[in-house]
């Protein structure tokens, strides 16, 4: 891999491919054809319809339910060693040496399987499944960047490994997702490297302030490329417009000086009809309709904000080799897989609590459908089309059923 400095390519570069001939086909879990951009808003590639309709987590049960992958087939995972599909097929937990090497440790404590998931240990069946929707998700990765992003500059740059960030003692490289766990998992970070006792000591502000945890791109290029070579690379993932819409919430609907300030007043300036004096000094009080105004305009009055960013432009898996992609929606039973993986000690877990807004419920699919109940049906596919990459690649399906 090569590292220089380059602009960044606009999300809203247009794309050469017929939209109109994927609406009518439809998306069903099978894609064809290759981009030859990035994906924009409103532009994307054809797609036909497969014979079997997609259900939730189709492909990663289909994994775990099928027959042993033959060899052939098994070659075809994306960048996954020998090695490497050795050690996600075990249980033995992994250790790195100072020498960068890893190496394994075996228990031969029978009772160590009937560990409880709260200590981080699973039994060698619930291991292997968790192994098994990795190796399914990385495969479906590999197919989606194949066949949509085949044509990208292979150059990684310093501005690709902006989110990522470092933990050198576990050697870990984690892609900040917000909005699906992303704090908790700076406070394990930051836990991991000895700098805290543990997550609940650590407040919000802190776990972002930059102060502990260094992003990979203020690295040299040797530094980058090391870690980008040997460490363990994984981002979690969530719900695209569950997502977007819990960050709405947090930025805009509830009281938030700087958010109000440099989004909620162009927001209002722009998409409010007569808008009240008091609404453009403050910015308060963006409605969600005004909210998905401003995403779906190529023309923003002001830019995009790393919280409702794709995730795909976030942490650029087409370039970047993911060895774990996590789930928001199964977070306690992915991230103690991870953590074993990763040899942490058994009694670090990642936290759960809410510090930020905690008197409001959590951003669910009851919640996201109430909040889209206030947008068009044409708003409403034109923000699944927005977020249509990451559906793609995460292997998600549609939230809505008049989506086409």
């Amino acid at each position: 891999m090569k590292l220089r400095s380059s602009p960044r390519q606009s999300r809203e570069t247009l794309s050469t491919q017929d939209r109109d001939r994927g609406k009518s086909d439809g998306y069903q879990g099978q894609t064809e054809g290759v981009l030859s951009s990035l994906i924009p808003p409103m532009q994307f590639p054809h797609f036909e319809e497969s014979k079997q309709t997609a259900t939730p987590g189709s492909r990663e049960q289909s994994k775990q339910t099928s027959s042993p992958v033959s060899p052939e087939q098994d070659m075809t995972v994306v960048h996954v060693s020998k090695r490497q599909r050795k050690l996600l097929k075990t249980s033995p937990r992994i250790h790195h040496a100072a020498d960068g090497n890893s190496s394994l440790s075996s228990s031969t404590d029978s009772s160590s399987a009937s560990l409880s998931l709260a200590s981080g240990f699973f039994t060698p069946d619930k291991w292997k499944k968790l192994a098994d929707v990795q190796i399914a998700r990385r495969q479906l990765m590999k197919e989606m960047c194949a066949k949509y992003k085949s044509s990208i500059s292979r150059t990684i740059t310093a501005h690709h490994v902006r989110n990522l960030f470092v933990e050198d003692k576990y050697k870990l490289l984690y892609c900040q997702v917000p909005k699906a766990g992303c704090s908790n998992w700076k406070r394990t970070l930051i836990v991991l490297a000895g700098l805290a006792p543990n997550a609940q000591s650590i407040k919000h502000d802190t776990a972002h302030g930059g102060r502990y945890l260094r992003e990979l791109n203020t690295f040299d290029r040797k530094g980058i490329m090391h870690r980008l070579e040997t460490y363990t690379k994984f981002m979690f993932v969530r719900e695209p417009l569950e997502r977007m819409v819990s960050a709405y919430r947090d930025k805009l609907e509830n009281p938030n000086d700087y958010y109000h300030n440099l989004f909620g007043k162009p927001i209002i300036s722009k998409y409010r009809a007569n808008p009240s004096p008091e609404a453009l000094n403050t910015g308060n009080g963006v409605t969600f309709k005004e909210f998905v105004q401003y995403l779906l305009d190529v023309h923003r009055p002001v830019g995009m904000d790393i919280h409702w960013d794709q995730t795909n432009q976030l942490c650029n898996p087409c370039l970047i080799d993911y060895n774990f992609i996590g789930k928001f929606e199964n977070m306690e039973e992915e991230s103690n897989f991870l953590l074993r993986l990763a040899g942490a000690p058994p009694n670090v877990t990642l936290p759960s609590f809410k510090d930020r807004n905690p008197a409001d419920k959590r951003t669910s699919t009851d919640i996201t459908q109430k909040y889209f109940s206030q947008v068009s049906a044409l708003e409403r596919q034109r923000m699944y089309d927005f977020y249509y990459t990451d559906y793609l690649m995460f292997n998600y399906t549609k939230p809505f059923k008049d989506l086409y």
